[in-house]
């Protein structure tokens, strides 16, 4: 996979770490460049972070990724009642029933990880999470979030006639935080090629942002990453 994005020549490499976490990440990352730091000496070395992240920076011979994240924790299932939900939970358990089994294969060794990285950044995928997330809610009204479920992003009181509508701010507000980081980043590096590496819920919403924006253009990642395995977004019944 480090061999397909280095194909990309980026100048620039952005993690989904915050900003405030950029000195300890400056620091781990001048250790690993001159080989005073083995990653599976580090409780999170298998990670994209450090797997790809510090390992793709220090072939290309580049600076310490960027931190570019705003972490806030939304449960996807956080939408519990309205009008319409029926709709949102269909899309739901379409996303589930294409991504759990892929995730299942790569965990048993049945799909290779680049196999894996490359169907999630297919445009079915990106499509699929993305309506979840950003449109299909928006149906949802006269509702209410289940009183357990998991959201550390406070916007103020939820209008419950448009439950789905605010359902969709809390993950658009944390998204635009983020974009604002990448912004700034790539303002900060003056890099012209920058790879950004997030979770595949923001790939839609940021591609969004960032296309339109006349200063910067979007190149998908599957123009590097390419996987015959397709087959297997089918979703299972």
């Amino acid at each position: 996979m480090r061999a397909r994005l280095k194909q990309f020549r980026p100048d620039a490499i952005l993690l989904e770490a915050e900003p405030k976490e950029q000195p300890e990440i400056d620091s781990l990352y001048a250790l690993y460049r001159s080989g005073q730091l083995h990653l599976s000496a580090l409780p999170t070395g298998r990670s994209e972070r450090y797997q790809v992240g510090f390992a793709l920076a220090k072939e290309l011979n580049l600076p310490a990724p960027q931190g570019v994240d705003y972490y806030a924790a939304t449960s996807q299932n956080l939408l519990a009642t309205g009008d319409n939900i029926d709709a949102f939970k269909q899309g739901l358990l379409k996303l589930q029933t294409t991504s759990r089994p892929l995730k299942r294969l790569v965990q048993h060794d049945s799909l290779s990880v680049y196999d894996y990285i490359a169907l999630a950044n297919t445009p079915t995928m990106v499509s699929l999470i993305h309506r979840v997330q950003f449109n299909t809610p928006a149906l949802v009204t006269n509702g209410a979030f289940f009183a357990t479920g998991t959201n550390t992003n406070d916007l103020g009181k939820v209008d419950s006639a448009y439950v789905g509508a605010h359902y969709i701010t809390l993950f658009y507000n944390r998204n635009l935080k983020i974009y604002s980081n990448i912004l700034r980043a790539q303002q900060k590096t003056q890099a012209r090629r920058v790879l950004v590496m997030l979770g595949l819920a923001h790939v839609g919403v940021q591609e969004e942002l960032v296309a339109a924006n006349p200063d910067y253009q979007v190149v998908h990642a599957t123009k590097y990453l390419k996987t015959n395995q397709t087959k297997l977004l089918q979703p299972k019944q």
